[in-house]
C-alpha cells in the first residue's frame, strides 16, 4: 500500500480505473448475450458488433495521440471520455425499457463507446508517469493490473447475476455508473503537467514522427508487432467464443461468468508476480514468456468436451494460464514502453502503437465471424489459438531476449528533438 500512501494523485487514479474495469467485464459478457439472447444474432452478426468496438482504434488512434500530445490537461480528457461513455452505454436500457433496442443502436453504441476508450488510454499512457516516479512505474503498471485482474475474477460472475437477473440490457446500467465512479476519483488526480510544446510542422508530419518513432525503436517495433499479431488473432477467438460457450457447449450465462471469474485467478496471480518477475528475469525475457504463456493454454480451451463438469474445469485452468501469460506480458511490455518513450512523444507513441495493435482487433473480430460460418465454432477457436502463438517470433528476432531494463530516452522527454531513441542495458 505505500505506493498508494505515497502518491494521492496515483491513488485517485487507481481508484477509479478499479471501478471502472469492474464495469467493463459486465459489458464484455452483457453486450454480446444482449445480441444474442434479446436480438437473436447469429455468429456473423456477433462477431461485426465485436468488431464495432474496436473500429475506433483503427481509425483515430494516431490522430487522437497527436491531440493528446497539445492538450495542457491529459487528465480532463480522461474525465469528459469516462462521462461520454456512461452517457453511451445508458442509452441501451432507456431504449430497451421502451421496447426501443435495436441491433443498429448497439453497433452505434458500440463505435461511440471505442472512440472514447481511444481518448481515454491514449490520455492515460501520458498521464501514469506524471503521478508517480520513474522508478516506480512497474510497480504502478502492476497495481493497475492487480485491479484489472480482479475485475476478472469478480466482473464476469457479477455480470452473469445481474443478466439473469435483470437481463442483458439493464445490466448494461451498471458499467454506465462505473464510468461515473471512474470520472469522480480521476478528476480529483490532481498533478502539475508540463506545458506541451509549440507545434511545428504540418499535421501530417506530426503524425509521422509517432510512427517512425514507434518502427524505428527495435524493442518498441518487436512489441507492437508481436502484439498486433496475438491480438488479431485473439480476437477472432474472443468474437465468438461466448456463442461456443453458450450454443455448442450448453453453458447457461451464470455459468459462463463463472468459468471467467474463477480462471481470473490466474490473471490476479501475473500482475502480483510480473513487476517482480520483470526485476528478477529482465524485463525482455519476461515479455517473451508472457507472449507463449498467453496463447498457448487457449488451444485447449478450444478443444474442450465432455460432462459439463469435466468441461468447466478444463475452461478454468486453461482460462487461469492464459491470463496469467497476459498480466506477465502487458504489465512489462507496457511499462517499456513509456520508460522508453520521451514525454513529447508519449501521446503520439501510444496512438501509433494502438492504431496497429487495437487497428488488427476488428478485422481479428470479422474474421472470427466468417471463420465459424465457414467451419464452425471450434475450429475457428483452434485457429485463433495456434494463430496467436505466432507473435513471440517477433520478439525473438529483436534484442527483447537479452533487454534486462529500459534506460531513459536521451532527450529526457523535454528535448525538441526528433531523432530520439531509447536504449537498452543488455545482460
Amino acid at each position: 500500500m505505500g505506493l498508494l500512501r505515497r502518491h494521492p494523485a496515483f491513488r485517485n487514479l487507481w481508484f477509479g480505473q478499479t471501478i471502472s474495469v469492474f464495469g467493463d467485464q459486465i459489458t464484455m459478457l452483457a453486450l454480446p448475450l444482449v445480441a444474442i439472447v434479446t436480438l437473436d444474432s447469429g455468429a456473423l452478426a456477433v462477431g461485426v458488433l465485436a468488431a464495432a468496438g474496436w473500429l475506433p482504434h483503427l481509425v483515430l488512434s494516431l490522430g487522437v495521440g497527436e491531440w493528446i500530445d497539445r492538450r495542457a490537461s491529459k487528465r480532463r480528457a480522461l474525465v469528459w471520455a469516462d462521462v461520454f461513455r456512461a452517457l453511451a452505454l445508458a442509452t441501451i436500457p432507456l431504449a430497451y425499457a421502451f421496447d426501443a433496442l435495436t441491433y443498429a443502436q448497439l453497433l452505434v453504441i458500440a463505435l461511440v463507446v471505442g472512440s472514447f476508450t481511444v481518448v481515454f488510454d491514449t490520455a492515460y499512457a501520458t498521464f501514469l508517469p506524471l503521478v508517480v516516479p520513474r522508478d516506480e512505474v512497474i510497480e504502478a503498471q502492476g497495481r493497475m493490473s492487480v485491479s484489472r485482474s480482479a475485475s476478472y475474477i469478480g466482473g464476469p460472475a457479477l455480470g452473469g447475476l445481474l443478466v439473469q437477473l435483470l437481463g442483458a440490457p439493464l445490466a448494461l446500467a451498471a458499467d454506465a455508473l462505473s464510468f461515473v465512479g471512474s470520472a469522480l476519483f480521476v478528476s480529483r488526480a490532481k498533478v502539475d503537467e508540463p506545458v506541451p510544446e509549440p507545434s511545428e510542422g504540418t499535421l501530417r508530419s506530426r503524425l509521422a514522427v509517432g510512427l517512425r518513432f514507434v518502427f524505428g525503436h527495435p524493442l518498441i517495433r518487436a512489441g507492437v508487432l508481436c502484439t498486433a499479431t496475438i491480438n488479431f488473432f485473439n480476437l477472432a477467438f474472443n468474437a465468438i467464443v461466448v456463442l461456443f460457450m453458450s450454443k455448442e457447449l450448453g453453458l447457461s450465462p451464470g455459468v459462463i461468468g463463472t468459468v471467467f471469474s474463477a480462471g481470473a485467478v490466474g490473471a490476479l496471480a501475473g500482475a502480483l508476480i510480473a513487476p517482480r518477475a520483470g526485476k528478477r528475469f529482465g524485463i525482455g525475457p519476461t515479455v517473451i514468456a508472457g507472449a507463449v504463456l498467453f496463447p498457448a493454454p487457449l488451444v485447449v480451451f478450444a478443444l474442450a468436451g465432455g460432462p459439463e463438469w469435466l468441461v468447466i474445469g478444463i475452461l478454468i485452468v486453461t482460462e487461469a494460464l492464459a491470463s496469467f501469460g497476459v498480466m506477465l506480458y502487458d504489465v512489462n511490455l507496457n511499462s517499456l514502453n513509456l520508460l522508453a518513450t520521451p514525454w513529447r512523444l508519449r501521446g503520439r507513441q501510444s496512438g501509433a502503437a494502438r492504431l496497429v495493435n487495437y487497428g488488427v482487433r476488428p478485422i481479428g473480430a470479422l474474421a472470427g465471424g466468417l471463420l465459424a460460418e465457414a467451419i464452425g465454432l471450434r475450429g475457428a477457436l483452434l485457429v485463433g489459438a495456434i494463430g496467436a502463438m505466432g507473435g513471440v517470433l517477433f520478439l525473438l528476432a529483436s534484442p527483447m531476449p537479452t533487454t534486462r531494463q529500459v534506460e531513459e530516452p536521451l532527450d529526457g522527454g523535454s528535448s525538441s528533438s526528433e531523432s530520439s531513441s531509447a536504449s537498452t542495458a543488455a545482460a
